[in-house]
């Protein structure tokens, strides 16, 4: 090895050899600094969480009851069993609305909440949330050019700004997109596409960045549907799609009974009340989770394309006689476990939706409902994910 060294120079000049070893530790470099794909990030992702009514509040971090965020209430979710985080935020209403340029202090103080989660070794998503549905409710021709030069606005700022973090950084280019016709989903590709090529177009790490392209309306049969061409990226292996899952809506949303139909409390099998029967659920149950889910998985996780289940939740109803309390609050939580048991088997990273007063308390971080997170657990567990047992 020696000899050969030595003889390098009578072959070449010191000028030439120089340049040939500087461009190999270049390469090397550039080799080095290409992110994980996102079959193996989405591996690593376990269960998630949302900071949900916070960051993306109309009226700033606290309106909506969300408080300060601090490292303590992320640490209580990293201890709870939580991997990755997800920050739904808005930037319009943080932004010149004319230049689309972001107010620096806002887009700092998201940076101080990323970073709390980069503390714990948690994965993070940044969206672009509904944020008075500047994009969202505006997913047609009419509005298109000016939504996508808004969307590469931000995104180029967003990009720009974390470009130096590490892959446990994720961005996702929307959240409910309202689609529901081929003429809007074709608008929605582009406004994807924008979201890709502004990203890229920063470099550094942002050129293989994992980034989450949302499905219409994050609909299950929506996006099983309508999604049939996906956007394109210049690098492969390197996005998500993104559906959310609040299903049945009577169960997990529906705050009145409704001429078509009542409110339904109790969910899945050993759930059912014999003596309220008129708020059993009628569908939606068991196997419509595998079903649905079993439609993400063919249409892309066998092919290569992780599956981010952004939201989904249902919360446990203050009930009274005749209806049974007991039986609702074992329904949810039958829920949880059934919905992330069912995702992370098909390859779907499950990340449920929280808000002020629900599964933490903000201001300490205490867990305020145990019964769900142990559900969101033992789904986990029984889908061979790592968990925490309480």
């Amino acid at each position: 090895m020696k000899r050969r060294i030595a003889f390098l120079p009578q072959l070449f000049s010191k000028r030439l050899f120089i340049v040939i070893i500087s461009c190999g530790l270049l390469t090397s470099a550039s080799a080095k600094s290409e992110l994980s794909t996102a079959q193996h990030i989405a591996g690593k992702m376990g269960v998630g969480w949302n900071l949900g009514n916070t960051l993306e509040a109309i009226g700033g971090e606290a309106a909506w009851g969300g408080g300060h965020t601090s490292q303590k209430l992320i640490d209580s979710v990293k201890a709870a069993g939580f991997n990755t985080v997800r920050l739904p935020v808005s930037w319009f209403i943080h932004s010149d609305t004319v230049t689309s340029v972001i107010d620096k202090e806002w887009i700092a103080r998201v940076k101080e909440i990323v970073d709390y989660c980069f503390k714990d070794d948690m994965y993070v998503i940044i969206n672009m949330h509904w944020d008075k549905g500047w994009l969202e409710n505006r997913v047609n021709k009419a509005n298109q050019d000016i939504v996508n030069k808004r969307q590469r606005a931000y995104w180029t700022q967003i990009a720009n700004y974390f470009k130096g973090y590490d892959e446990h950084l994720l961005f996702a280019g929307a959240n409910e997109p309202g689609v529901h016709d081929s003429i809007q989903m074709s608008v929605l590709l582009s406004y994807h596409q924008t979201f890709i090529d502004a990203v890229r177009a920063t470099g550094g790490n942002n050129s293989s960045r994992t980034l989450i392209f949302q499905g219409p309306s994050t609909d299950v049969e929506n996006t099983y549907k309508l999604m049939k061409t996906l956007p394109k990226d210049i690098i492969a292996d390197h996005l998500m799609a993104e559906v959310h899952y609040y299903t049945p809506y009577q169960f997990c949303l529906m705050e009145n009974d409704a001429d078509w139909g009542k409110k339904f409390y109790y969910w899945g099998k050993g759930n059912h009340s014999t003596t309220d029967a008129a708020h059993n659920a009628t569908w939606g149950e068991e196997s419509d989770v595998e079903k649905y889910f079993g439609k993400m998985k063919e249409q892309f996780v066998d092919k290569g394309i992780p599956v981010i289940l952004g939201e989904f939740g249902a919360g446990k109803r203050k009930l009274s006689s005749p209806s049974d309390q007991v039986l609702n609050n074992a329904s949810v939580e039958s829920y949880y476990k059934c919905v992330v048991k069912s995702a992370v088997s098909k390859g779907l990273i499950p990340i449920c939706w929280d808000v002020p007063g629900w599964l933490f308390n903000r201001n300490t971080g205490a867990i305020l409902d145990r019964g769900i997170i142990k559900s969101v657990n033992q789904g986990a567990k029984d889908a061979s994910v790592s968990f925490v047992q309480y």
